[in-house]
C-alpha cells in the first residue's frame, strides 16, 4: 500500500484553510505569466527583440513564484504545523529552493548588470527549466493526495 500523503486530522486542516484555495488559485495563474514568459523570452533570443517585455514578464514571473512561495509556506504551517520542509512536501520544498535561488539570481542580474541582456534570458530558461520540474513535483503529489482520498472513499464504502 503506498504512503498516506495526509492523516485525517491533515487533510481536515487542509480541506479547512483557505490557503488551500489560495495555491489552486495562485498555480495556473503563475503558469500562464510562464507561458507568455516563455514566449517573450525566446522572441527575444530569437530575433533580438522586444527585451524590455521579456525582461518585464520574466519580473512578473518571479513575483508570482515569490507570492505561491510565502503563501504556500503559510500553507504548509496550517496543514502540517511547520512552514518548509514537511515530511510529505520535503523534495518539492528543496527543489523550490533552487527554483527560488535562479529566479532571485535573474533578478539580482537584471537591476545590477551583472550579466548581459542574452546571457539574462539564459538564466531565466533555467529558472524556468527548474520551475518545470518544480510544478511537475507538485502536480505527482496532487495526484497522489488525489488517489489518497479515491482509496479511502472506496474503504470506506466497503465497510
Amino acid at each position: 500500500m503506498a504512503a498516506q500523503l495526509y492523516t485525517v486530522e491533515q487533510r481536515a486542516r487542509r480541506d479547512a484553510t483557505p490557503w488551500t484555495w489560495v495555491q489552486g488559485i495562485l498555480a495556473p495563474v503563475q503558469f500562464v505569466v510562464f507561458a507568455v514568459s516563455l514566449v517573450l523570452v525566446v522572441r527575444y533570443l530569437l530575433t533580438g527583440e522586444g527585451l524590455a517585455a521579456a525582461s518585464a514578464s520574466i519580473v512578473v514571473k518571479t513575483l508570482c513564484l515569490y507570492a505561491i512561495m510565502v503563501t504556500g509556506s503559510i500553507w504548509e504551517k496550517a496543514v502540517f504545523d511547520c512552514y518548509l520542509f514537511a515530511r510529505p512536501f520535503f523534495w518539492e520544498d528543496v527543489f523550490s529552493m533552487l527554483v527560488l535561488a535562479l529566479h532571485t539570481a535573474y533578478l539580482y542580474a537584471l537591476f545590477t548588470g551583472a550579466l548581459e541582456p542574452r546571457e539574462q534570458m539564459v538564466l531565466a530558461l533555467a529558472a524556468y527549466a527548474t520551475y518545470v520540474v518544480n510544478a511537475g513535483q507538485f502536480i505527482l503529489k496532487l495526484r497522489a493526495a488525489r488517489l489518497q482520498s479515491d482509496r479511502e472513499l472506496r474503504l470506506a464504502g466497503a465497510e
